[in-house]
């Protein structure tokens, strides 16, 4: 089965990417973070065992040529964080599974996303947890078969955003994977630098 690991990346401009961290540390600094960030995060997740895809916002940034140009891209689209996860699960999906993760998690290694495309192997779908609530890793068997108003109605950016991601999934057989940390403030940012 040929996996794929969808990688959703904000273009990195200053106001438009980490804003948060923005506040804290300035909008300049925040998007230089995240664009020396996601370079070695893609670096690094290079693998033979999956093909990556960036989903990129905004659509626009499909063509920018801030990231490897050998890279296959599609775009985010409109709608909510669950309504753009969905599409962009289903639309990544040829013959295996597919993981979608964000760009912004420091700690991610491959080993990670075998354990994520590992777990699909007899589970419906997979998510790797974090800890203020929410998850830095979703995936699913079969994307296309996903069921209808997954995700809908999520509390994004909340401690519910997890749980109420797992009560769409009605009859999915779920795994949990490893619990991993994004950075969205200065104190987050502080945590994964140690």
């Amino acid at each position: 089965m040929n996996k794929t690991l969808v990688v959703m990346i904000k273009e990195p401009r200053p106001g438009r990417v980490k804003t948060r961290l923005g506040r804290d540390i300035g909008l300049v600094s925040s998007a230089w973070w995240f664009r020396h960030h996601s370079a070695d995060l893609l670096r690094r997740l290079r693998d033979p065992r999956w093909r990556i895809i960036l989903a990129t916002a905004p659509d626009t940034a499909v063509s920018s040529r801030v990231w490897p140009a050998d890279l296959d891209r599609i775009t985010q689209g409109t709608g909510d964080l669950g309504q753009r996860m969905t599409r962009m699960l289903k639309s990544a999906a040829k013959t295996g599974p597919v993981c979608l993760i964000g760009a912004d998690i420091p700690g991610i290694q491959r080993a990670h996303i075998a354990r994520a495309f590992g777990a699909l192997g007899d589970h419906d779908a997979v998510f790797g947890p974090a800890p203020d609530g929410g998850f830095w890793l979703v995936g699913a068997r079969h994307p296309k078969r996903l069921p209808r108003g997954a995700f809908a109605g999520a509390r994004w950016s909340s401690i519910y955003a997890l749980s109420d991601s797992l009560d769409t999934l009605h009859g999915q057989r779920i795994a949990l994977v490893d619990t991993l940390a994004d950075v969205d403030t200065v104190e987050d940012l502080r945590a994964v630098q140690g």
